[in-house]
């Protein structure tokens, strides 16, 4: 097993660079500085100066004018030593408690202790100026590679990486195209989650979603939808219910469901937290689970789904396996196998007595 080091790196290292002039004694000058004086954004300077192929040469002379002109010079070593591997790899994580980034982390975990690879792991606790402090640190410390794990599946931006070494991106993938990512497929699992209730013989499918501003809701939206349309259905109330991911959304809505016009046989609930509020209301209001209403959830936390009344089905994200193949892929890629993109991790349903 790899040895996982939890290091809160509380005695940071200066963030980029140091300089003799144009912003005064002693002020160092940041990656962002050099960005700005050559109009691009902080990610293209950083390849710029990385030597990275996907940057035009008119924007590489560009950048490295702006840095010469700000005596811009990065505050670490590792590009001098990057050739000599240290066996150890830096994982940065957003929120640390976050229970959807445990399992990513510990199936990463498992991938590099299979390769006798050591691991360093920052939390940058959702802030995106610590996030570049400890990718700092990491690479002071001659990390072999750094896979950069986030908090939802929201895209984020190119984190600015000012050294020659792998970076993947998991959970929340990056919005570089030429960035290797790895996210869970929300599309396929709303899909799958809205084709299961069909085959069940459900024809009066709702939808009741977690917040819209999260990627997760509109992309299992989109595959609920995408469902329902191909087999000739339309949801109940015409479109996904979006409010907020607890149990008191989930009851709120099921109750205003059964007590509406149109008949529901069947509900989508954008997450196991949504589906147990959903439960309760249906048990309130004297519907049988799975007879008059079936009902499936998303995440499939073990905790909430074999403690439902009755079990809950539910769509596995599959997060331990998404966090091992994102690993390995930075093993591939430090061994200098690389590629780019989005690779959308595998999802299945888990049926239960919710859905009969």
């Amino acid at each position: 097993m790899a040895q996982l080091l939890v290091n809160t790196f509380v005695n940071y290292f200066r963030y980029m660079g140091t300089s003799s002039g144009g912003r005064g004694t002693g002020a160092p000058v940041t990656l962002a500085d050099v960005a700005r004086a050559a109009g691009v954004s902080v990610a293209t300077a950083s390849k710029a100066l990385n030597g990275r192929a996907q940057v035009r040469e008119s924007t590489r002379v560009k950048v490295r004018e702006a840095a010469a002109a700000l005596s811009f010079t990065p505050n670490f070593f590792a590009q001098a030593l990057n050739s000599q591997r240290t066996g150890t790899i830096g994982m940065v994580t957003s929120d640390l408690d976050n229970r959807f980034v445990l399992p990513v982390l510990l199936g990463a975990e498992d991938a590099f202790g299979s390769g006798s690879l050591s691991v360093l792991l920052a939390d940058a606790r959702d802030d995106a100026l610590r996030e570049q402090l400890h990718l700092q640190n990491l690479l002071t410390r001659r990390v072999d590679g750094l896979l950069i794990v986030g908090r939802t599946t929201n895209p984020r931006p190119p984190a600015p990486v000012l050294a020659d070494v792998p970076v993947v991106y998991v959970y929340a993938p990056s919005t570089d195209p030429t960035d290797a990512s790895f996210t869970p497929n929300n599309v396929q699992a709303g899909r799958l989650a809205a084709e299961h209730l069909i085959a069940k013989g459900r024809r009066r499918i709702a939808l009741v979603n977690g917040e819209s501003s999260y990627a997760a809701s509109r992309d299992r939206a989109a595959g609920v939808l995408a469902a329902t349309q191909a087999a000739g259905l339309e949801l109940v109330g015409g479109a996904s219910l979006y409010g907020q991911w607890g149990e008191a959304w989930g009851r709120d809505c099921a109750r205003l469901l059964v007590r509406g016009d149109e008949t529901v046989d069947a509900i989508v609930a954008g997450s196991d937290h949504i589906a147990r509020g959903v439960l309760d209301a249906l048990r309130d209001e004297g519907r049988s689970v799975p007879g008059d209403v079936a009902v499936i959830g998303f995440d499939n936390w073990d905790v909430l789904v074999r403690e439902s009344r009755p079990t809950l089905t539910s769509v596995d994200m599959n997060l331990e396996q998404l966090g091992r193949a994102a690993a390995q892929h930075l093993v591939d890629a430090i061994g200098g196998s690389t590629s780019a993109g989005v690779t959308y991790g595998a999802v299945r349903v888990h049926e239960r007595e919710s859905t009969g």
